[in-house]
């Protein structure tokens, strides 16, 4: 989807990922709308945009609150028409305790944010997208933590989340009309305050380089938005362990095919 001229809604959006995705969307012509709870960060960010000529707004909101998703649909509409694009951005990191000694409701309130006010996004300006038909896109950040687990020990609660957003967004993928846009972006490790040692290591990625490789993916319609290119050998590390658990206990055979899922609904359609 062109940026220029279209309304942008960003998540999480006054900080790290998703402010240096909205410099890049906005210099490109996008008026953007900024979402989070703090008003404080929100002001300042739009103020930035707004010095570098951006078209951009804020409203203030959880992501854990459907209302206040609906507000910002509404807010979306209002101020600039309707909304194009929808950056599922807001996340929040937790833990590195192991599975077993985490709180699990500390494990609840990652998921409520990385997954669950994901959802209520994609829900809330989908079915406003499906009562207009007319181009339309969702983009909801993932990570390489749901290709692979990147991180030596602990993280449970984020890497399941993210795992849990990649396979959302393969079944919206399979849903989606032909008007509406869909995509999951993998940052790999990106200078962010998720964590505060993720802003001052310096192997991780500044956000503003980030923005300007995986902006391009996103304006072109891309569905894997990628950027970190060691993550393959993480990736191929994980899958081939599987592939040679497939080769040793359940080898491909004569007729297997009975048992695929994808070609049993195939038959029924035809």
């Amino acid at each position: 989807m062109e940026f220029a001229g279209k309304t942008a809604v960003i998540t999480g959006g006054a900080t790290g990922i998703g402010f240096a995705l909205a410099r890049e969307m906005g210099k490109a012509g996008s008026r953007i709308i900024l979402f989070e709870p703090r008003e404080d960060r929100l002001k300042e960010a739009v103020s930035q945009l707004i010095q570098e000529g951006v078209d951009a707004k804020y409203q203030v909101g959880d992501v854990t609150r459907p209302e206040d998703i609906e507000a910002l649909a509404d807010f979306a509409w209002a101020e600039n028409g309707r909304a194009d694009l929808l950056i599922n951005n807001a996340g929040i990191g937790g833990s590195m305790k192991s599975v077993i000694k985490t709180d699990p409701a500390e494990a609840r309130r990652i998921f409520e944010v990385n997954f669950w006010g994901m959802w209520s996004a994609i829900s809330e300006f989908g079915r406003r997208f499906r009562a207009e038909e007319k181009p339309s896109a969702i983009y909801s950040v993932a990570s390489e933590n749901a290709l692979f687990n990147a991180f030596p020990f602990g993280g449970g609660a984020y890497v399941s989340s993210k795992h849990a957003i990649f396979g959302l967004m393969d079944v919206l993928r399979r849903e989606a009309p032909d008007w509406l846009t869909t995509g999951v972006i993998i940052p790999g490790w990106v200078k962010s305050e998720l964590s505060e040692a993720n802003q001052t290591i310096p192997v991780a990625m500044d956000a503003a380089e980030y923005a300007k490789i995986i902006a391009p993916q996103i304006e072109a319609g891309e569905y894997y938005v990628v950027s970190h290119g060691y993550n393959v050998v993480r990736f191929d590390e994980r899958y081939d362990e599987m592939k040679k658990a497939f080769d040793k206990y359940a080898p491909r055979s004569e007729g297997d095919e009975v048992y695929d899922v994808q070609r049993f609904f195939e038959g029924m359609q035809s």
